[in-house]
C-alpha cells in the first residue's frame, strides 16, 4: 500500500471513530438513541415531555410484563393496559408524589396544567391531566438524561400500582 492510501485510511479510520464517539455523547445527553433533544429539557413544552414520556412509560410497561412468566399476548395487552390507562397512572402519580423532588413536582404541575387540545375518551378530566403529569415527568426525566431517577420512579410506581390492584383473595 503507498504511503497516501495508508494516510486515506487512517484518516477515514479517524473520522469513523470520532463519529462514534460523537454519537455515543449524543446519547448520553439526552435518550436511549442518538438523536438529542433539540433543546435542554426544562425548555421543551409540557405536552412534548408528555409525548414522549408516554412512549417511554409504555416501554417499560412491557419490559416489566415480559420479566413475567407464561404470559399470553391477551394477558399482556390486559396487564398492560392496567399500568397504561389514565385512571392507573393517576393513581402510581399519587403513589409516588411524596418521594418527588420539588425541581420534579414542578414538572408534574407544568404537565398537569397544560392544555392537551384532546378529549379524554375513557378517564375523568382530573385522571387524564393526572396522566399526562407523570407522562411529562418521564419525559423530562429520559430527556434530560436523569435514566436512573426515571427508571426508579417508573419501578416505584409500578410496585405501587401493583399493590393496589391486588385483589383480596377469598
Amino acid at each position: 500500500m503507498s504511503e497516501e492510501q495508508l494516510e486515506k485510511l487512517s484518516g477515514t479510520v479517524e473520522h469513523a471513530e470520532q463519529q462514534t464517539d460523537e454519537q455515543s455523547l449524543s446519547v448520553d445527553q439526552g435518550g436511549w438513541f442518538p438523536y438529542p433533544p433539540s433543546r435542554p429539557a426544562r425548555l421543551i413544552p409540557p405536552i412534548a415531555l408528555a409525548y414522549i414520556g408516554d412512549a417511554v412509560y409504555e416501554v417499560a410497561v412491557r419490559q416489566y410484563l415480559l420479566s413475567k412468566a407464561n404470559m399470553r399476548p391477551n394477558h399482556l395487552h390486559r396487564s398492560a393496559t392496567g399500568l397504561v390507562s389514565a385512571k392507573a397512572q393517576s393513581r402510581i402519580l399519587t403513589g409516588i408524589e411524596a418521594e418527588l423532588t420539588e425541581e420534579e413536582r414542578d414538572i408534574v404541575r407544568q404537565g398537569r396544567n397544560a392544555k392537551s387540545g384532546s378529549i379524554p375518551k375513557n378517564a375523568d378530566v382530573l385522571e387524564y391531566r393526572h396522566a399526562t403529569a407523570l407522562e411529562c415527568l418521564i419525559g423530562y426525566l429520559y430527556s434530560s438524561g436523569r435514566h436512573d431517577r426515571m427508571i426508579e420512579l417508573i419501578r416505584r410506581g409500578i410496585e405501587h400500582a401493583e399493590q393496589h390492584s391486588q385483589s383480596p383473595t377469598k
